[in-house]
């Protein structure tokens, strides 16, 4: 999120003060129906944008110091129970659901959903990408946590980005600006990814879909499936990993509430249905308190958190 919290006159809304835009505003909209994990509470306002240009002339002509955040899928998102203050930008219109083929590369806008590359990358017999389609929510959030799995990650096969600042300005980036590292990035936190260009390769259909279905194998074999949770809770410490640390403090089974450490995978928390955002970040809490008794490591949340706590 960036942006300063402010304080709205109580005879008007916050959409009141925003620019005419060409796409959507809801207001008061239930965070829960966003996020893998079923939880949190109401952004004040949502801003679907039309296109890029759209989005720039927002951010442009927007009350200065508006809170505004930036959610994907909501795959990897924990929003907390007091909700969101300011505006939720959600880029998910048609505009941003779009897939171009050049040769060895595939742009994807950054609401192009996992289902929909797998799609394409077997119509067009290109792959590379098959670990990215095995992570759950839209290839836009994948950037900016550097995402990766089955030894693969974003910084891999990345080319190039486009972005729309805080300014409203559209620029293409290189890989080298987007400075990713482990399940992280540095670069501005006023820059919005719309549209990523991945290098692929030309490979046979049977390949890349063996390869999709031996990656969904395991994990339906390995991890939680068809549970709300966040996926891996935790980053890996630099040479470890984090479900043998929680399990050897003694955190497999724990729970708050609704709110437990999974059985199949113990760096995945799920609601079982009746979790609390609260609930499900004090368990977290809880492990990272236990961790570091027992191991004197302090681990890091790769989920990401936002929003403010109920009072």
């Amino acid at each position: 999120m960036f942006g300063l919290k402010k304080i709205w006159p109580q005879k008007k809304k916050l959409v009141d003060f925003l620019p005419e835009v060409r796409g959507r505003y809801d207001t008061d909209v239930p965070m829960s129906k966003y996020t893998w994990f079923g939880v949190g509470g109401p952004a004040d306002v949502m801003f679907h944008p039309e296109d890029e240009d759209d989005l720039g002339y927002f951010l442009k002509m927007m009350p200065y110091n508006l809170p505004v955040c930036v959610i994907g899928g909501g795959s990897n998102l924990l929003v907390r129970d007091g909700g969101i203050t300011g505006v939720v930008i959600r880029l998910d219109t048609k505009y941003f659901r779009q897939i171009k083929i050049s040769g060895n590369e595939i742009t994807c806008f950054a609401g192009v959903r996992n289902a929909d590359l797998k799609k394409v990358m077997l119509e067009h017999e290109l792959g590379g990408l098959e670990f990215l389609c095995s992570i759950p929510g839209v290839i836009g959030g994948s950037v900016k946590t550097n995402a990766g799995c089955f030894g693969r990650c974003v910084k891999d096969v990345i080319a190039r980005a486009t972005i729309v600042n805080g300014r409203g300005e559209k620029k293409t980036v290189t890989v080298d600006d987007l400075m990713l590292s482990y399940r992280s990035s540095l670069f501005p936190d006023d820059w919005i990814i719309t549209s990523i260009t991945f290098r692929v390769a030309k490979d046979k259909k049977e390949n890349i879909a063996r390869i999709l279905e031996e990656q969904k194998q395991y994990r339906m074999a390995n991890q939680p499936y068809n549970e709300k949770t966040a996926g891996s809770t935790f980053k890996n410490p630099e040479g470890l990993k984090a479900w043998e640390l929680i399990k050897k403090s003694g955190c497999c089974g724990l729970s708050v509430n609704g709110a437990k450490v999974s059985e199949k995978h113990c760096n995945f928390l799920i609601n079982t249905g009746k979790a609390t955002a609260n609930d499900i970040e004090t368990l977290g809490e809880e492990i990272i308190n236990r961790v570091k008794d027992k191991t004197s490591i302090v681990l890091e949340w790769e989920v990401k958190r936002m929003g403010i706590m109920k009072k």
